[in-house]
């Protein structure tokens, strides 16, 4: 599921004339104008994807950050635990992802609260594995 999201933030930077540290390379006032759908303005003409990304395990984190476009995304959104589940939906339902929740209830309020007119949540999730 990250490992698509992380596809994805890729093309949705692309399309808005991003480049992987978030600095804006665009010629259009259109990319511009939208940019706020799916990014925060940080400082320094950067973009910030507003993205929370959650793991039972550290590994696929890992991954994401040291992709091409890693360094993209606020560190404190990255919200994973140390073991993960060894593919038993059961166990990353009802031990190792109940131990999660909180955390990234906390990080989903703050990132909806930073919105001007929060619409919706662009989901992307495994379809195997916890």
């Amino acid at each position: 599921g990250n490992q698509i999201g992380a596809a994805f933030w890729q093309t949705i930077s692309g399309e808005h004339g991003l480049d992987s540290n978030g600095v804006y390379n665009g010629t259009s006032e259109l990319q511009l104008e939208r940019m706020s759908v799916y990014f925060n303005e940080a400082s320094g003409n950067k973009y910030v994807p507003r993205a929370v990304l959650v793991d039972l395990e550290p590994g696929t984190m890992d991954a994401v950050r040291a992709g091409p476009f890693g360094q993209l995304f606020r560190p404190d959104n990255f919200v994973f635990g140390q073991s993960g589940a060894g593919n038993n939906w059961a166990k990353g339902h009802y031990t190792e992802g109940a131990e999660l929740v909180d955390q990234v209830l906390d990080v989903v309020r703050r990132e909806a609260e930073g919105c001007d007119c929060l619409q919706g949540f662009q989901i992307t999730h495994s379809l195997g594995g916890g």
